[in-house]
């Protein structure tokens, strides 16, 4: 291995490492802060609220892609880590002092979105520099497994500190990762590429208007954009808004099983990001994989459905083991299938794009995937107000069978492996 490759290697690890540090800070927040303010006598409604203003991430994610494009990418990673670093231990020092209080976690939500929307394009857009072309889908399905492990490690980490040694040093132990996270990052060997002088003069809105141009001159990049939005917005809420009303609604198990459950959908994101990588390491053809991961996924769904019948409940029971490993199967399934559609795309999207569009193309595919998810959130708590579960899906399973055969007769034949 030259010394090259050595550099490269330490480039990918450093700022995988960021990555890791940094997803398990924003799981710990996720998943400790809701019980937080329950347990400050804030009511459900709050707990949307809070959840709400995550939104933050979607509102900044187009101006931070123009920035990712004009500034120094590494630098605005390091500096919305440090500055996570430092809102989360103002957070520690308040509750330390005993001043904590709502509109002080909900104004460090905002913040904390709006950085997390400056890190993470930026951070793609780093990505590509670091890896041969033929290396990208082997790196982005190893990203993915990684943000799944973070995930399951800072649910897992949140609930054990809250519940045994509280919320403040849940607070110094998190800021203290996020800063180390940064730290890390300082070590990166980067090189900016700076823009022509005629080139800075132009607006941020010029910019981002420039990188919308761009997408929507790029006929594959377009489309797979408008299909990721149908995914996101119709399959994603199926884990957070369909199921807790099933589970409730027609099911007769625990609380507990529930969270078996939500432990089971995280393992399938990663099964698929490993077999993502197993199988495409090297090189995948967009259109193929596509094909596989759009027909399973619509294969799943109607399995879902069926589950969801009341045919199905009666037949096997609603608090049986059989019926129970029955939906957890189909969900791990269709959690996993997810990553074989989304992998390649990204991995396409990074192979097609100029280094100078590409923190503004992921940030507004970043905008599309954030934004899908509430929007379908919505849809589907409208539709269950009015129509069960089973014919909702079905919709859904019906919707996304035409979508994708009319997406995938849509793009045209790409020669090129990715």
């Amino acid at each position: 291995m030259d010394n090259s490759e050595k550099k490269l290697n330490k480039n990918l690890i450093l700022l995988l490492l960021g990555r890791g540090v940094s997803d398990i800070g924003a799981s710990i927040q996720m998943i400790v802060m809701p019980l937080f303010i329950i347990d400050m006598g804030g009511s459900a409604a709050t707990v949307g609220f809070y959840s709400f203003l995550s939104l933050a991430t979607v509102l900044v994610y187009p101006f931070a892609g123009v920035l990712g494009d004009r500034w120094n990418r590494k630098t605005i990673m390091v500096g919305a880590d440090f500055a996570s670093a430092g809102v989360v231990l103002l957070l520690f020092l308040c509750s330390y002092l005993h001043l904590l209080n709502l509109p002080i976690l909900l104004i460090a939500q905002i913040l904390m979105a709006t950085l997390n929307g400056l890190f993470d394009p930026s951070t793609k857009g780093m990505v590509p520099q670091f890896v041969e072309r033929s290396q990208l889908t082997k790196v982005n399905s190893g990203i993915s497994a990684l943000r799944t492990i973070s995930v399951l490690l800072g649910s897992a980490i949140g609930s054990m500190l809250y519940v045994n040694v509280g919320v403040t040093v849940l607070f110094l132990l998190n800021g203290t990762s996020f800063f180390l996270s940064a730290s890390s990052e300082m070590f990166i060997s980067y090189r900016h590429v700076e823009r022509e002088k005629n080139e800075k003069a132009t607006s941020l809105l010029s910019d981002l208007m420039a990188g919308i141009r761009f997408i929507l001159h790029n006929k594959i990049i377009g489309r797979l954009c408008a299909y990721f939005l149908i995914t996101y917005a119709f399959i994603q809420p199926i884990f957070n808004v369909v199921m807790p009303v099933f589970f409730r609604g027609s099911l007769s198990y625990s609380d507990i099983q529930y969270g078996y459950l939500q432990i089971v959908i995280i393992m399938g994101a990663l099964l698929g990001s490993v077999i993502v990588g197993a199988l495409f390491g090297k090189s995948v053809q967009l259109k193929k994989s596509l094909s596989i991961g759009c027909g399973l996924m619509v294969g799943i769904l109607g399995l879902f459905t069926t589950l969801s019948s009341p045919f199905s409940i009666q037949l096997l029971g609603n608090d049986t083991a059989v019926f129970f490993v029955s939906l957890a199967t189909a969900l791990c399934l269709l959690s996993a299938v997810l990553m074989l559609i989304h992998i390649p795309v990204q991995t396409y999207i990074q192979t097609a794009t100029p280094n100078e569009y590409m923190s503004r193309v992921f940030s507004i595919v970043g905008m599309i995937t954030k934004g899908g998810m509430p929007l379908g959130a919505l849809i589907y708590g409208l539709i269950l107000e009015r129509i069960a579960v089973h014919w909702a899906m079905l919709c859904t399973m019906l919707f996304v069978l035409v979508s994708s055969i009319l997406f995938l007769k849509s793009l045209p034949k790409i020669e090129t492996d990715i």
